[in-house]
């Protein structure tokens, strides 16, 4: 079962499911159902990709139909009245994540070992491989708990870089979680696109501003994210040098001792 294409293991997973699904929802359910052996780094947009192909190539033979944004279902199972036509989704353009295209919330400053170049490792679902953000150009967050410490851009210099000055900086003990939205796009193969940003309209600013500030500060009386905010979220996942430095330590530690 776990050798299927992404494009027959969509139509499995509506099947077993008998409702429309938003394609980051296929994506997990793949991985739950164990349908495919490889996911790569962006299981949802490859999800996404497949689906838009099928409805640009396939037309009305395609077995999905679009019912509104992010959302798929199997044409078979959709009325016409329901359905809002084949136009397929471009996967990850300006249009459907806005100027964000990846985030991660409350990560752990000790999940990460912090080094001259310290890795950021994040994944987007169970199964995905992992993704170094270290690289990552945007906002970010601090956090002392759940308060908000600090707000800090990388522009000039990379996500990684600009924490890992704050180790050693006046923030260094006001810190333990970190939040962060990034503008470079990640690539099936785990890559971050260098690629200059695309031109986006006003409006389209003004609502990233906004999403970004809901999902970072949490306000009380916003009762859900972001309107517009359709970034993939990337959970983080520890450095695996983290537990190697634990256990030779642990080492020199019981050797002291004999």
């Amino acid at each position: 079962m776990g050798s299927l294409g992404w494009k027959e293991a969509t139509v499995k997973v509506f099947e077993n499911a008998g409702e429309p699904l938003h394609y980051t929802e296929i994506a997990e359910a793949i991985a739950e159902q164990q349908l495919r052996n490889e996911f790569g780094a962006t299981p949802a947009s490859s999800v996404n990709a497949a689906i838009s192909m099928s409805l640009q190539n396939d037309g009305d033979s395609s077995p999905f139909v679009r019912v509104s944004r992010g959302f798929y279902s199997l044409r078979e199972t959709q009325s016409p009245a329901e359905a809002v036509g084949a136009q397929p989704e471009r996967t990850r353009s300006a249009d459907e994540t806005g100027l964000i295209n990846a985030f991660g919330m409350f990560w752990s400053r000790d999940k990460v070992l912090w080094a001259t170049k310290p890795r950021l490792l994040g994944k987007q679902q169970s199964g995905s491989t992992p993704v170094d953000f270290s690289g990552q150009r945007g906002v970010y967050l601090l956090y002392d708990g759940r308060d908000v410490v600090y707000v800090g851009r990388t522009t000039d210099q990379p996500l990684g870089v600009r924490l890992n000055q704050h180790i050693g900086d006046r923030l260094n003990g006001r810190w333990d979680r970190f939040s962060w939205f990034g503008v470079c796009r990640v690539g099936d193969d785990g890559a971050l696109s260098t690629q200059a940003a695309e031109t986006y309209s006003l409006e389209s600013l003004i609502v990233t501003m906004e999403d970004m500030l809901i999902e970072g500060l949490e306000p009380p009386q916003n009762r859900k994210r972001g309107d517009d905010f359709r970034a993939v979220e990337f959970l983080q996942v520890e450095d695996p040098e983290i537990q190697k430095s634990q256990i030779l330590q642990l080492m020199e530690e019981l050797k002291t001792k004999l």
